[in-house]
């Protein structure tokens, strides 16, 4: 069954669940499918950040771990990212060549290789941050002006999706 129909068919049972007409169920559907939808557009489309070379999502976020955290060993991102120390080598050796990363011995530990960002990997990073805060800072502003009461219920709605889902993600069926 396509992904598309899964997130379909658990939206609908979720706000069935909720006890919504059938209005309001199909309206709340609609736009929850739309979210997804692009969400997936996003975390698949890959952007230049300033510089030549196209970078994917996981390799512009390992480019902001890295930026935002100095001096950090393979380990150190594979621990962060929650991840096997061979992903995170594979994916630096594709930064390397892009030109992107860099590793140097650790001055305290020669065995220790640190991995820091070129001038063009610093350029990513700063575009990167840039973008985000292009692109958040007029949903940001939204959700600062949003009252306690509003906070509560979209709150209460994204745990239950989230509980919800967890559900159906963990379920043999």
């Amino acid at each position: 069954m396509a992904e598309s129909q899964i997130l379909f068919e658990s939206s609908v049972k979720l706000l069935y669940a909720l006890g919504m007409n059938k209005e309001s169920m199909l309206f709340l559907n609609g736009k929850f499918q739309s979210l997804i939808k692009l969400a997936q557009q996003m975390e698949k489309a890959p952007r230049k950040f300033g510089t030549d070379e196209v970078l994917s999502n996981s390799e512009i976020h390992l480019i902001e771990i890295i930026g935002d955290h100095r001096d950090l060993s393979v380990t150190d991102i594979a621990n962060a990212l929650g991840i096997t120390k061979g992903a995170v080598s594979q994916a630096l050796k594709k930064l390397e060549k892009k030109g992107f990363t860099e590793k140097s011995p650790a001055p305290d530990n020669l065995s220790r290789a640190i991995v820091r960002l070129t001038s063009k990997g610093e350029i990513a990073f700063v575009a990167h941050k840039e973008w985000h805060e292009k692109m958040d800072g007029g949903f940001a502003n939204y959700i600062q002006e949003l009252g306690q009461e509003d906070i509560k219920v979209i709150s209460e709605f994204l745990e239950r999706t989230e509980d919800f889902l967890i559900r159906r993600v963990n379920s043999s069926e």
